[in-house]
């Protein structure tokens, strides 16, 4: 484990990256033994520096979840990050000066009424917890560069980790349903972007059924004390690759029966 001064001097540089929208090199790279368990610890901290200054947590997201992910990134499960109240976005403009180097991925969002917690947390539970779900996309970014700048190398899974789990922002829109008035599976979307169809995917992409990560997600805080909250929002993982922006792009996401929505980077 990574010392308690590092881990806090590594979250201040995140935060200053995303200040300055200066990246900054793999702390995999600079610290070779470092693990997942010094990611999350990086990640908190920064999280924390956030809270300090005034936001509020107001849910989490699950990222990794399709299975070329995790071969990509050398790891059997998903990782996750914390979506703060500055992260939400409404269909629209969104800010490019937020951004350092934005891509976009599809998603479903689950809307909770109950709590979730403990180490046995199975699907039916987080449908039960779940008032409902509704359209979504992630912004992911990269304050660590996603690309080493002198190798070439990408980015290993304790960076992305640090990073927040990529986490940028979301954008909630389209119709809200019950999670029972669909089959969650086989909810699709449309990603364009500029009019162009750049993504298609079926919500059975994130592990078979979306609600499997958001139990999975459950049951990973559990040791750290805590939870799920009722009024949280999580996003359960991508089921399209991530799509690239930049000012000027514009982006619609058609789900169909649960409706459409379009932004655009101003």
């Amino acid at each position: 484990m990574l010392p308690q001064d590092l881990i806090a001097q590594l979250a201040a540089e995140l935060h200053r990256s995303e200040q300055s929208r200066t990246q900054v090199e793999h702390f995999s790279k600079r610290f070779p033994g470092m693990t997942i368990e010094d990611g999350y610890a990086i990640s908190r901290a920064w999280m924390q520096l956030k809270r300090a200054e005034g936001r509020t947590v107001r849910g989490h997201k699950i990222g990794l979840t399709s299975r070329a992910m995790q071969q990509a990134s050398q790891i059997d499960e998903p990782d996750y990050g914390t979506l703060l109240d500055d992260m939400f976005f409404e269909p629209g403009a969104l800010p490019t000066r937020r951004f350092i180097a934005p891509r976009v991925e599809v998603e479903l969002a689950f809307v909770l009424k109950h709590r979730l917690q403990g180490d046995r947390v199975t699907v039916d539970d987080v449908l039960a917890a779940t008032d409902h779900v509704r359209p979504a996309v992630e912004i992911i970014d990269a304050r660590i560069e996603q690309f080493d700048r002198h190798s070439k190398a990408m980015r290993k899974v304790q960076d992305t980790i640090s990073d927040n789990a990529a986490n940028a922002g979301i954008v909630l829109g389209g119709r809200p349903v019950h999670p029972h008035e669909v089959d969650l599976p086989w909810c699709g979307a449309i990603l364009r972007c500029n009019g162009v169809v750049e993504e298609t995917g079926l919500a059975a992409g994130v592990q078979g059924h979306p609600a499997i990560g958001v139990a999975w997600l459950a049951m990973k805080l559990a040791p750290w004390g805590e939870c799920l909250e009722a009024g949280e929002v999580v996003l359960a993982g991508s089921f399209t690759r991530p799509v690239a922006a930049r000012q000027g792009d514009r982006f619609e996401a058609d789900y169909g029966p649960l409706g459409r929505f379009a932004f655009h980077f101003a």
